[in-house]
């Protein structure tokens, strides 16, 4: 092997190894959750805006009395608050039901646009507030 080649070999694997660990201060995760707005009704609602402070959204939501039974629709949408164009579809339940979703885009005003028929609905919109893990330290 020429020594050119050693060298290529040498650094490839040097490349390979772990990346570095992030640093100290670097939010590592999601720790909590900050409730921004909730919103029930029965019918469609566009809400107001509301921004978050890194663009990520948990949403929930829950549909319930349905009638007539299977013609329950929810769609909920995040649309700019700027242009109203929708920016993320986030809900499309059919029926009776509920769940939560994680979605995120850009820090940006929001609002919600609630397209519902034949069921009440619950949705409430949280935002992530990321943190780092600390090692717990005993006395």
């Amino acid at each position: 092997m020429t020594r050119a080649a050693l060298l290529t070999t040498a650094l490839l694997f040097a490349a390979c190894d772990a990346p570095p660990p992030p640093l100290p201060d670097t939010p590592s995760r999601v720790v909590g959750w900050k409730h921004l707005a909730s919103w029930s009704g029965r019918g469609s609602l566009q809400t107001e805006t509301f921004t978050s402070d890194n663009g990520s959204f948990r949403i929930q939501w829950a549909t319930t009395n349905e009638s007539p039974k299977g013609a329950g629709t929810l769609k909920v949408a995040f649309r700019s608050g700027d242009s109203g164009r929708v920016i993320i579809d986030a809900v499309d339940q059919k029926g009776e039901g509920s769940g939560s979703e994680e979605v995120g885009d850009m820090v940006r005003w929001y609002y919600l646009s609630i397209d519902s028929a034949n069921v009440d609905w619950k949705v409430s919109v949280d935002e992530p507030i990321m943190g780092k893990t600390v090692p717990r330290t005993d006395p």
